[in-house]
């Protein structure tokens, strides 16, 4: 579950730019009322499954124009294959794609090209919807 004092944002794309954009983009905190921001890198499906698999992951970001796994695809498996998933955010080619995004069972989609504003406002959003899961103690 996550943690009030940073959470774990997995960020997935082929292209080494597109995830520097996304980590500029949503910064070390999304928005001020957020806990603080620590990221897992993945270039390949069998990495964004791996660390799935370990569990830790509070929001992932998954691009949907990376090759030669497209990040929608991986977000449906992962829907389907974990129990009680954390939020997604799909990176879509462009605005028409938010339907296929929809189709992946994604929480969210923004599209290429990215705009900082909408990425951090998307992230923050699932962060949130995130922490509501946190049990209340």
């Amino acid at each position: 579950m996550p943690s009030t004092e940073k959470m774990t944002v997995l960020v997935y794309s082929d292209d080494v730019d597109a995830r520097a954009k996304v980590r500029l983009a949503v910064g070390r905190r999304p928005a001020p009322e957020l806990p603080r921001v620590d990221y897992i890198e993945c270039a390949t499906e069998p990495a964004v499954i791996a660390a799935m698999d370990r569990g830790g992951v509070d929001v992932a970001i998954l691009d949907g124009e990376a090759v030669p796994a497209g990040g929608m695809g991986i977000c449906r498996q992962l829907k389907d294959e974990i129990y009680q998933c954390p939020p997604v955010l799909v990176l879509t080619g462009r605005p028409q794609d938010a339907w296929l995004a929809n189709w992946s069972r994604a929480d969210a989609s923004v599209p290429h090209p990215l705009d900082p504003v909408a990425v951090a406002d998307a992230v923050a959003a699932l962060m949130r919807k995130r922490l509501a899961r946190l049990p209340v103690s």
